[in-house]
């Protein structure tokens, strides 16, 4: 039996990459609404009503509205791709790599909250340096990260590509979240568990889609000394089991002269790189992805496999 899916949103730039990922897809009936239409409200809310999971692709107020409107419906199952519901209480966060048990947490949920993609790549690193001991909650985190300009939605799109945009970007690279209050950052903080807010200085960099996380660490700030080794070995032992997130093999990482953060555009991958100068006892930690893929819509879509209960 099909089950029966519907993106609300699916024309955003999120929405298409998910319709695009499930378009060959015989095991679901996608509830579509037509361009034209999608200011239809009774039409909009027929297919609510109508799917088994909502993906819903929405700014976070008319993502909250739309839950609320849904109240009655105990049958719909949602995954939420804004910032609305990413630290509620009754919502199951949508990283599966994350720790050991979450899979099965998204798969019986009924309320997903699928991650930011800048927090994706900055929890793929905290994470596993908090759950083995490495760094307390008080550590005094920093990320530094690029997105690719779609990151934006179609705004930025417009701004970044359209020379009659009345907004254009001509900046090839740019620093924002000069406040340092970016909207990530309460979902970094408790699912990264940490006491304090980490310093985030996002960037956005003149290309489609890649993004790079950075995370640097020095040893006279940790809980146990580290080396280039046991840094990747403990990247390598949580990851052990996913096949999307992999960590880079010393060889590899000591043969790069850069890193490309289109590295990984177009996939639903992640991968992390451990970089170090163990004389100093200086590190930074790398993760690399799309920020449409693992970052966004790839997520989504495993997310929507665990709840199904196809992995």
């Amino acid at each position: 039996m099909q089950t029966k899916v519907f993106i609300d949103g699916e024309h955003g730039t999120t929405g298409l990459q998910i319709r695009k990922r499930l378009a060959a897809r015989d095991d679901l009936e996608i509830l579509s609404i037509p361009l034209e239409d999608r200011h239809n409200e009774a039409a909009r809310l027929e297919r609510l009503n109508a799917a088994d999971i909502a993906i819903l692709c929405l700014p976070d107020k008319a993502a909250i509205d739309t839950v609320n409107s849904l109240a009655g419906n105990v049958k719909i199952r949602i995954i939420d791709s804004s910032t609305a519901h990413r630290i509620a209480p009754d919502w199951v966060y949508g990283f599966a790599e994350l720790t050991k048990g979450q899979p099965e947490r998204i798969s019986s949920a009924r309320f997903v909250a699928n991650p930011g993609c800048y927090p994706t790549g900055a929890l793929s690193i905290i994470r596993p340096l908090r759950e083995a001991g490495i760094i307390g909650e008080d550590f005094p985190v920093s990320i530094n990260a690029v997105s690719g300009y779609t990151g934006g939605g179609k705004k930025m799109i417009a701004q970044m590509e359209d020379p009659s945009c009345d907004e254009k970007i001509t900046a090839n690279y740019f620093i924002y979240g000069l406040n340092l209050k970016h909207k990530h950052v309460p979902e970094i903080r408790v699912h990264g568990k940490l006491s304090h807010s980490p310093i985030f200085l996002p960037s956005v960099g003149r290309f489609p889609q890649g993004m790079i996380v950075n995370i640097p660490i020095h040893n006279s700030l940790l809980q146990k000394t580290v080396t280039t080794d046991v840094l990747r070995s403990i990247f390598k032992a949580h990851y052990h089991d996913s096949k999307l997130v992999s960590v880079a093999n010393e060889q590899e990482t000591g043969n790069l002269a850069r890193l490309d953060a289109e590295l990984l555009a177009n996939t639903d991958k992640l991968k992390i790189f451990v970089f170090g100068d163990d004389s100093d006892g200086i590190y930074n930690i790398s993760a690399v992805l799309d920020n449409l893929g693992k970052g966004a819509s790839g997520a989504a879509v495993q997310n929507l496999d665990l709840m199904i209960g196809k992995s």
